[in-house]
């Protein structure tokens, strides 16, 4: 029999804990909640709390860009889920410590535990976004500020953030660049107020690629500059990528081909050493299109030829047309089984099964 430890906490006062630092954290003070919350991790004699409190650590952490302590208190919690002998604690543990390691960039682990908690199907907005059905992809961060609205504001602030920040990003692939600004901006005045350093780092990118839009590379240069340096403070070596894309679509703006091919290079080992093959393939088509204006035929084929390998080992072509994905932006669909065509070529073609693995489709799958 257990006995009875005062210093303990038990299930009514971890819940009230918890919620205090719940509202501290949600009036922005960040360090506060944080000791409130590590307090109940050191006390709580109840399994369900203590398991409640890790995901607001993990979410916490997540959001300041601590990424590292975040995978730790993500493998605590498949600890107690496990203690717990709950089949959904475990899968919410799972994709925490997968989305722990995806922050890390370990891709490999990610798709591991994904596979380990999830079976799924569906589809994200940054997929139609890299698929470029920008209509599609600007659909679901509306939707989401939509429902952020309806719930009010206090907690949902950061919700709403980062719902602003991807309708800024397709705001901006659409051209329309003042609706991206405006979204853009009020994603960014949150993040300063909640100190969400990895949200502020992807707000600078997407004010660099808005000026960039309207070619003011000048003033899209510092803005590239700034948040390569958060994104190196914080670690996120996928954000460096495409930091570096768009610094060197820059310099393909001022015709500076030589310092293009310079930023393509740092790129390139940043996205071959994390296995980003997306940013691989973007690569090679800046890289052919340098190459192109620079008349040099050998190079150019070269990256011809690696573009199309990157499309053919993602299958990024529709099943039907055959042609690829993502060189312009076409109105796509995924199906439940997650395989994407032309929504075009699924109207006209009328079948009910997927082309490629002739499983039945009754519907579009819509997530």
């Amino acid at each position: 029999m257990r006995l009875f430890n005062p210093w303990e906490m038990g299930q009514d006062q971890t819940k009230q804990q918890i919620e205090k630092g719940l509202h501290l954290y949600q009036s922005n003070q960040t360090e506060k909640a944080l000791r409130v919350w590590m307090r109940v991790l050191e006390k709580s004699a109840d399994p369900a709390g203590r398991f409640r409190v890790l995901g607001c650590l993990i979410t916490a952490h997540a959001e300041m860009g601590r990424y590292k302590d975040m995978l730790k208190f993500a493998v605590v919690q498949i600890d107690t889920a496990r203690e717990l002998e709950d089949p959904d604690f475990l899968t919410e543990s799972y994709l925490n410590l997968a989305r722990s390691n995806e922050k890390l960039c370990e891709f490999q682990k990610t798709i591991s535990y994904c596979k380990t908690c999830l079976n799924m199907q569906g589809t994200t907005v940054s997929m139609q976004l890299n698929g470029q059905d920008y209509e599609k992809a600007l659909f679901f961060p509306c939707k989401a500020a939509e429902l952020v609205n309806d719930y009010g504001k206090g907690w949902s602030l950061k919700y709403r953030a980062m719902s602003q920040y991807h309708m800024a990003v397709a705001y901006q692939k659409l051209g329309r660049l003042a609706d991206a600004m405006d979204c853009c901006e009020e994603s960014m005045k949150i993040a300063l107020q909640h100190g969400d350093r990895p949200l502020q780092a992807l707000c600078l990118l997407c004010f660099a690629d808005i000026h960039r839009s309207r070619r003011d590379v000048q003033t899209a240069f510092p803005r590239y500059d700034s948040s390569m340096s958060i994104m190196t403070e914080i670690g996120n070596r996928l954000g460096l990528v495409q930091v570096l894309l768009g610094v060197t679509k820059c310099w393909m703006i001022q015709k500076e081909l030589d310092k293009a091919l310079e930023s393509i290079e740092k790129a390139q080992e940043l996205a071959e050493g994390l296995g980003n093959k997306l940013g691989l393939l973007k690569l090679h088509c800046l890289c052919e299109r340098i190459y192109r204006t620079k008349e040099q035929q050998q190079e150019l084929r070269d990256h011809v030829v690696k573009f199309h390998e990157c499309v053919e080992e993602m299958e990024l072509y529709c099943g039907m047309c055959g042609e690829s994905i993502g060189e312009k932006n076409n109105q796509l669909q995924a199906l439940p089984c997650s395989h994407f065509f032309h929504l075009k070529c699924l109207q006209t073609n009328g079948t009910r099964g997927c082309p490629n693995c002739r499983r039945l489709s009754v519907k579009p799958g819509y997530v």
